[in-house]
């Protein structure tokens, strides 16, 4: 019996502090995939759209005269905005997104239940960091930083004559003794 019980409260605890977090994300895999079915039928307006045109050069790209159908999401102060579709053409690719309000929303949610945990009070437009902030207390990362200097080396000076470049590399051949 005793079992039992430890067994329940145990389970009750996973629920009480995971339980919520799969609700939101299980809310946002809906949300996503709904939004996808959407993209792929091509039911949206075209009024909600927003053209992004980012400079890229590609040495041998084709320009492509129709969109492709592109997946994706990012974030822009605050907001989620999902990719539709998009093109390259000459020098430019043109991205088309959708703002998504619905995990706006579902992120704010999240905020709100995760401020119900911490001592602080509710800050207007301050959002909490929700799980990469609780993944970090329990998981060590350890950062090294070291200097190599592989192949050629280069002396950084401000001068207007041109730096010589130095090689690095050692022959380790042996050479057998020379005949006398």
């Amino acid at each position: 019996m005793r079992k039992l019980v430890s067994i329940v409260f145990i389970f009750l605890l996973l629920f009480n502090v995971l339980g919520y977090y799969g609700l939101f994300f299980g809310l946002h895999y809906q949300n996503r995939q709904q939004l996808i079915q959407q993209f792929d039928a091509e039911q949206y307006q075209s009024l909600e759209t927003v053209t992004i045109k980012v400079p890229l050069a590609l040495p041998y790209a084709s320009d492509a005269q129709e969109y492709q159908r592109v997946d994706g999401e990012f974030v822009h102060h605050g907001e989620m905005y999902r990719m539709v579709k998009q093109r390259h053409a000459q020098d430019t690719l043109y991205i088309v997104c959708i703002k998504d309000v619905q995990s706006t929303r579902i992120d704010q949610a999240l905020a709100d239940y995760v401020k119900t945990f911490t001592d602080n009070p509710s800050n207007g437009g301050h959002q909490a960091p929700t799980l990469p902030a609780f993944i970090k207390e329990y998981l060590v990362s350890t950062y090294t930083i070291r200097q190599a200097t592989l192949g050629w080396s280069s002396d950084v000076r401000q001068a207007k004559e041109p730096a010589m470049l130095i090689d690095s590399f050692f022959a380790s051949i042996v050479h057998p003794p020379e005949r006398a």
